[in-house]
Formats: structure tokens, C-alpha cells, sequence
């Protein structure tokens, strides 16, 4: 990474938390090959990126391994952000889990080892603790029942990584995130309420009974925790969870969203404690190993929800382009 001229391949190039990371690295000098099939990312989103000559768009579906594999050439380092991300509608659709998740992480791997590249950075999920016995939870907290099909495929890209560490000598960085927001933010609860508060500013559905908690990071604040974490955490396997020492409930986001847009809505609930089958009604990551790397995020949850609103607000288009 200290090497300027290292090539860098982003997958998942034109997606939220994949294009932030494109343009920060591209800005401190690095050779970066971008691969995404446009499914749910982005063009806009590249629209800086490709101003760069350091920067290459590679469009491709990463479920075709040859194609992976000869984009690959020449890679020095994998930062694995493709996903299907789509929780809350996963028993809908259970194959896409499978194969965008698990399947393409597993051709991603063969494609790193085709091509002799030894390192890989994974966004996996603060999910995979399932209904967390110990709160804040730390990394080396024992996995229960898998409560999501996200996140169980998630466990199993971890899995599969872990195992080409040990079998082909690959070092990993795996980041369980908390929910993501920011610029560039597509999916999602702030996401969800400003689109359906724009349509009618009276009334809001909330999922559950509002109370449950969740944490919340901002973008940058995220991309700083990689990026140090790949300079710095030099173990064969190097586990991170990324989040803010804090949590707040669903009814203190809504109040959020609603000040930013100045509206008092009537709030109905569908009740229970769960948003939908597979929700976690209290996901709070203990940061403990990644601060002692010298991080710590900049901005709070609130600040975080708050700047999300503001980009929604100035980038309506992106309702239209995610349907």
C-alpha cells in the first residue's frame, strides 16, 4: 500500500462505501482497477474517478470466473466490497445471497490465486453476531444461529478467506461493519424514510416498535479504519469490527431525519422488536482493536445521519436510479 505506483483492485467499484474508497485512493497516487457490473452501483459515482489516467473501469459480472481472472493481472491487493447487500428482503430471493456474496467471493479468491495476489481486504458484517449475547460485542465473540441469510453468507466468505490464508498463504483484512452512511448512501433505514417523507410528510410506517438500536458509522470515518488497518495490521488474519462507541434507537433516528426535513409525521408501528425476519434488535460493536491502531471516528451517529440527509437532499436522483 506504501508503494504509489501499487496496483489496487476495487470490486464493487461504483457502489457507496466502493467509490469513496476508489476516490480516496486514487487522490493519494495509486494505480486502481475498478470492477463492477452496474447492477445496483453507480455510473455518477465513477464520474471522478475516471478523470484519473492512474485509473482503470473494468465492467464485468464477477460470477464469471474467467473474466475475473484476467482482470485480475498484475494486482497487487483486493479490496472485496462487492455484495448483495439487500437484508431485509434476503428470504425473498435466497439464491442471491449465495451467489453474490458467497460464490463470488469464492471466484474472487481463485482469481487472486491465479494471478499470484496474496492480500484482501473484506467488508463482512457486524450481522454475523447474530442476537449478540455480549454487548458492546467484541471480534472474538462466539457466532450463534445466524438470524439473516446476509449474514450467513457473509460467515462463510469469512470462512472461506480464513481457509485460503492458512492453505495459500494470503494475509486478510476482514471488517465487520456496522451500518454505513454518507455520501453516495443507496439503500437503507435514512434512505427508506426520507424517500417515503418526501411522498407524504403526515404519516410514517416504521418497521418494529422503533425501539430498536442500532450504530451507525459515517463513510469516511469507515474508509480511515480500512485503510489504517491495511497499513499497520501486519497478522495473517487480522479481524476488525467498525463502528462508534455509541448506539441509538430507530424512534431517535426518525427524530433526526424529521428535524433535517422539518416534518412531524404520525408514527404507526407495525410492532414486535424486530424491523423484519432476520433484523437484529441491538447491534453495537465493541472498536476496542481497531483504536488501538491509533483510530477513532470523527463524526457521531447523529452527525452521520444528518450528513446523509443533506446528500439525499441535493442528490434526489439517486431515488429514480435505485428504483
Amino acid at each position: 500500500m506504501k508503494n504509489k505506483i501499487s496496483n489496487i483492485i476495487v470490486t464493487g467499484a461504483a457502489g457507496f462505501i466502493g467509490s469513496n474508497l476508489v476516490d480516496r485512493l486514487l487522490a493519494s497516487g495509486y494505480q486502481v482497477t475498478g470492477i463492477d457490473n452496474f447492477s445496483t452501483g453507480q455510473r455518477r459515482f465513477l464520474k471522478g474517478a475516471l478523470a484519473y489516467n492512474n485509473f482503470r473501469l473494468v465492467e464485468i459480472d464477477l460470477l464469471d470466473l474467467n473474466a475475473l481472472k484476467y482482470s485480475f493481472s498484475g494486482g497487487e491487493i483486493v479490496f472485496h466490497l462487492s455484495a448483495n447487500a439487500d437484508v431485509r428482503f434476503g428470504t425473498d430471493h435466497p439464491h442471491l445471497d449465495l451467489e453474490q456474496n458467497t460464490i463470488v467471493t469464492y471466484n474472487v479468491l481463485e482469481a487472486m490465486r491465479t494471478n499470484g495476489i496474496k492480500r484482501i481486504a473484506f467488508s463482512s458484517t457486524g450481522s454475523v453476531y447474530g442476537d449478540a449475547a455480549v454487548i458492546p460485542t467484541p471480534e472474538d465473540a462466539p457466532f450463534p444461529i445466524q438470524t439473516s441469510l446476509y449474514a450467513a453468507s457473509k460467515s462463510a466468505c469469512e470462512g472461506m478467506i480464513t481457509a485460503y490464508c492458512e492453505g495459500f498463504d494470503f494475509q486478510a483484512w476482514i471488517f465487520r461493519f456496522v451500518s454505513i452512511l454518507g455520501e453516495r448512501y443507496t439503500h437503507g433505514h435514512v434512505f427508506d424514510f426520507y424517500k417515503r417523507l418526501k411522498t407524504d410528510p403526515f404519516h410514517l410506517t416504521v418497521l418494529g416498535n422503533g425501539k430498536q438500536r442500532k450504530s451507525y458509522l459515517y463513510i469516511q470515518d469507515c474508509i480511515d479504519a480500512i485503510l489504517l488497518a491495511v497499513n499497520k495490521a501486519t497478522a495473517r488474519i487480522n479481524i476488525f469490527n467498525l463502528g462508534v462507541d455509541d448506539y441509538c434507537e430507530v424512534n431517535d433516528s426518525i427524530g433526526w431525519i424529521c428535524d433535517e426535513l422539518g416534518v412531524k409525521p404520525r408514527l404507526e408501528y407495525t410492532g414486535g422488536n424486530r424491523g423484519w425476519v432476520g433484523d437484529n434488535p441491538f447491534i453495537f460493536l465493541e472498536t476496542k482493536r481497531i483504536q488501538s491502531l491509533g483510530w477513532k471516528p470523527r463524526h457521531s451517529i447523529r452527525a452521520g445521519i444528518t450528513k446523509t440527509v443533506e446528500y439525499l437532499r441535493t442528490n434526489e436522483w439517486v431515488f429514480e436510479a435505485r428504483g
